[in-house]
């Protein structure tokens, strides 16, 4: 969600704290039936959407500090991948072992197996009737590189001539690596969550047809139009609030 959504929601909040100050001030002027406008219901309203809006952003500062920290860890992969490569083909593998750590670190660097075509290229084997479809071969989702760092431990842990003095690209350690990114995307994916139900909520409080702050203020305006006119000045102190 935009931040200009957030800041659109906060002066919708604001504005309608600011309506019910004008009701107050009408004093037993302002008895409607509705028991969803009266003065305590508007204010239990103004309560529940500020504390709603406030949920949300501390869930996003959490969020956000969440993605950075993962972004951060998983940035080391693709060097370190780097390395790790160069250290099995220095190991003396095999030229078959060599390929399909080959294959592994290619994904983790988003690389495809092959140049994409050009526009030319998808013409010229179309008009020899070949399917020229090229699917993204980009692998660099969180939940893919996890994956494909699962896949190349496992190749490096049954491959017994990988054995590298350096601690770093040892397969002990990168199988802790995995652990740890593996664990810190899991509370970004967990916190992308409880945030999205937290909006849900939000939008509920605020927006729900019948009983949202916005549907409240709403028929409180058109309340106060039948008791004082559309012309008069109580009426016209709160109809130009915006809430919306």
């Amino acid at each position: 969600m935009s931040a200009q959504n957030e800041s659109g929601h906060a002066k919708n909040v604001a504005n309608f704290e600011k309506l019910i100050t004008y009701v107050i001030g009408y004093g037993d002027a302002y008895a409607p039936s509705n028991a969803n406008i009266a003065l305590s219901s508007l204010q239990a309203k103004a309560a529940e959407a500020h504390g709603s809006l406030e949920e949300v952003h501390s869930l996003l500062a959490n969020y956000n500090k969440s993605v950075g920290e993962r972004s951060a860890a998983f940035a080391q992969l693709s060097k370190l991948s780097t390395r790790v490569f160069n250290a099995l083909k220095a190991s003396g593998a095999t030229q078959a072992q060599i390929e399909t750590a080959e294959t592994h670190h290619r994904k983790l660097q988003g690389r495809r197996a092959s140049a994409r075509f050009s526009d030319e290229q998808k013409e010229q084997l179309a008009a020899q009737g070949q399917d020229v479809r090229q699917v993204s071969a980009s692998q660099l989702s969180f939940d893919s590189i996890l994956d494909n760092l699962d896949k190349q431990i496992k190749f490096l842990t049954a491959a017994d001539v990988y054995a590298p003095n350096e601690a770093d690209l040892q397969v002990a350690s990168l199988a802790s690596l995995h652990s740890n990114l593996l664990q810190k995307n899991s509370t970004t994916v967990n916190q992308a969550a409880t945030l999205s139900s937290a909006r849900l909520k939000r939008d509920e409080v605020l927006n729900h047809p019948e009983t949202g702050m916005i549907a409240l203020a709403a028929n409180t305006k058109n309340y106060l139009k039948s008791i004082f006119g559309a012309t008069s000045p109580e009426y016209k102190l709160v109809s130009g609030i915006a809430i919306r």
